[in-house]
Order: C-alpha cells, then structure tokens, then sequence
C-alpha cells in the first residue's frame, strides 16, 4: 500500500509560502518540485531539474524577460517560463539552428483558493498531463474565507500510516488524553453511522458523544459530521445553529518515509475569536503529540512487522485501502472510479 495515488490533487503550498518572484524547492511524492509565483502574483510548478545538465533550478534566480516571468539556471543561465518553455539558452550564437523553445521543463497544474496552493499529480512526473479533475473546492467549508488557524508538521512516517492514525477513532484517550478532552477512563462505547462520498466516505452528522464535552464550549447544541476523501483530506464540520466550526487536515507525501501534515481551522464563532491563540496552542499541542506517537511508531515500522486490523475501529482504515486500490485500478484500466465502501454502522470504545 506504498504507492502514491496520482490523477488527484495535493496540497503543495501555503500561499504565504510563495513570494512574488521567489522559488521554493520542494520534494512531493518522492519528486523534485519547484513552486514558485510569478511577478504578476499566479502560482506555479516545474520540474526542479535543469533538462540541460540536472541542477535544480530551485538554485538559480527568478528575473524578467520580455515582459514575463523566468527561472534561470544556476549552472549555464537557461531561462525557463512558467510553462516549461525554454526562454533563452545564453551559450547560443546567432544564427545558431537550435530553437530554445523546443527545450521544456515538465510543467504542473496549479490551483490557488482560501490561502493554500494545490498540485496535480500526474500519473508521469516527467511528461505530465493536463489535470484531469477539477481542483478541490472547498466552498461553504471555508468558513470566512481564510483559515484562523494553521498547523504544519512533517512526520517520520509513510503516507499510509499518517492516513491509518487520521481514521483512527480509538486512539485518542491514550495519544491525547486531557482532563478536558478525553481520558482512559471516561471512555464508552460509540455508534455511528457512515456512508460513502465521492472519492471517499462519511460519519454522517451526529450529535458529539456525552465524553466529548469539549464541544460544548462552542455553545448551542453542536452537530458534527466527518469526511475522508480521497487522496488523504479529512475534515470535520461542527454545525452550531447557524455557526460553523471546520477542522481540515490536509496530508502530503513527501516521499517513501516522509508525510507533511497540514492543519487548517475555520470558524465563524465569535466567541472564539477572542480565544484564537488558545485555540492555536491546542491545535499545535494535539498535532505535535500525533507527531510523537508516529515517531514511536517508526522505531518499529522500519523492520516491516506484520499489522493486526480489528473490527470496528479500524474498519476505516481498511476502507482507505480499498479507496486506493480501486482508484488505482481504475487509472490503471482507464476507466471511472467506482467507490466500494458500502453504507455501514461501525462501533468502537473510546
């Protein structure tokens, strides 16, 4: 289950990450990623790999030419547009019979909304296809727009394993356990019902267990509802009368052994905006124990121990398996994805 899924988007960026006329060198699903934006402020992605000679292009500079934004070489100073056309090769004399623009430098799609950026995987990262999906939408979940609240880590561990411990619903009186959130032993038994989305799945709206009182501090009677999709995007929506509370976790793979873990928090509660730091440092207190526990997990990950999957708490995880393999079944057939995981009422203790 290492295989990254391609044809999908991923988050790469936040935009403020990206300054105008600034390069970021990045490493996304194992391959070498420019990000840059251009002077007139679009996002863009290229290959970060020189065709000439291999540098990466991320250590070279950005400048202007013929009213356009470049990237230039470090190494022989060929200039390279947004979209991968070469713009110039210095080393050339007049007259000379190559064309530059016949040179391209494999160029991505983008998709900027609500301060973040996405890129589209290709099924070849050297030949890449225009997208094929639309990019994400967050819509109404964007809760004003911009998020409140920003949490990034990058864990020690696969992409498949950060996604198995996003799904997983019993961990958390043990890796996060509070006098405020949850504890051993307050745990009880849970029920809840799921159906399938698209792309993914869905613990339909519910009203939060007895143990999860935290909950009420967002007042009123509060309503959740929790979504995967594919290809590893989990957020959860808190209905509050006509108030919303969004948590979104974004996860990127970096490469084989290495996941970036974005968290993002949207409210329009405005008792909470007076709490906003408060509700950072749990946010960033949360995730840094996940980031922990994937750490322990690592140690012993790494000799490729065989896993145990019980029912029903870990059935999500095994839906996020299924997910994969029919996506990567149909990429494979050419053909459109159909989702496999059925309607279902799972229990678990927690």
């Amino acid at each position: 289950m290492s295989e990254f899924l391609s044809e999908l988007w991923y988050l790469a960026a936040l935009s403020r990450d990206l300054r105008a006329g600034a390069m970021l060198g990045k490493t996304i699903m194992g391959e070498p990623v420019l990000l840059g934006r251009t002077v007139a402020g679009a996002p863009f992605a290229l290959r970060d790999m020189c065709p000439h000679r291999g540098v990466p292009l991320s250590a070279g500079r950005m400048a202007e030419q013929a009213g356009q934004s470049v990237v230039e070489c470090p190494f022989h100073g060929w200039r390279f547009a947004a979209d991968g056309v070469c713009q110039a090769i210095p080393s050339l004399i007049a007259g000379a019979s190559l064309d530059p623009a016949r040179i391209r430098c494999a160029a991505y799609s983008m998709h900027e909304a609500h301060g973040l950026v996405w890129i589209y995987a290709p099924q070849d990262w050297k030949r890449p296809a225009p997208a094929r999906l639309p990019p994400p939408e967050l819509g109404a979940l964007a809760v004003g727009g911009q998020p409140k609240a920003i949490e990034r880590r990058v864990f020690a561990l696969p992409l498949d394993h950060v996604v198995t411990g996003l799904l997983d619903p019993a961990h958390g009186p043990y890796v996060h356990a509070q006098w405020w959130w949850r504890t051993p032993a307050g745990q009880m038994e849970k029920a809840k019902q799921f159906e399938p989305r698209a792309h993914g799945f869905a613990m339909v709206r519910h009203a939060p267990s007895s143990n999860s009182w935290a909950y009420r501090l967002l007042g009123g009677k509060p309503a959740t509802e929790i979504v995967f999709a594919l290809p590893s995007t989990r957020w959860e929506d808190v209905h509050i009368g006509t108030r919303r509370f969004v948590t979104m976790s974004w996860l990127t793979p970096l490469d084989q052994h290495r996941t970036e873990f974005t968290q993002l928090l949207f409210w329009d509660l405005p008792q909470l905006d007076w709490l906003t730091p408060l509700v950072r440092y749990g946010a960033a207190r949360f995730l840094g124990q996940d980031q922990a526990m994937a750490a322990l997990q690592q140690r012993a990950l790494r000799h490729d121990p065989p896993l145990l999957w019980i029912e029903d708490a870990d059935t999500q995880a095994v839906w996020y398996r299924q997910l994969k393999k029919a996506w990567g079944q149909a990429q494979a057939e050419q053909r459109a994805f159909v989702n496999p995981i059925p309607p279902a009422l799972l229990r678990w203790r927690t």
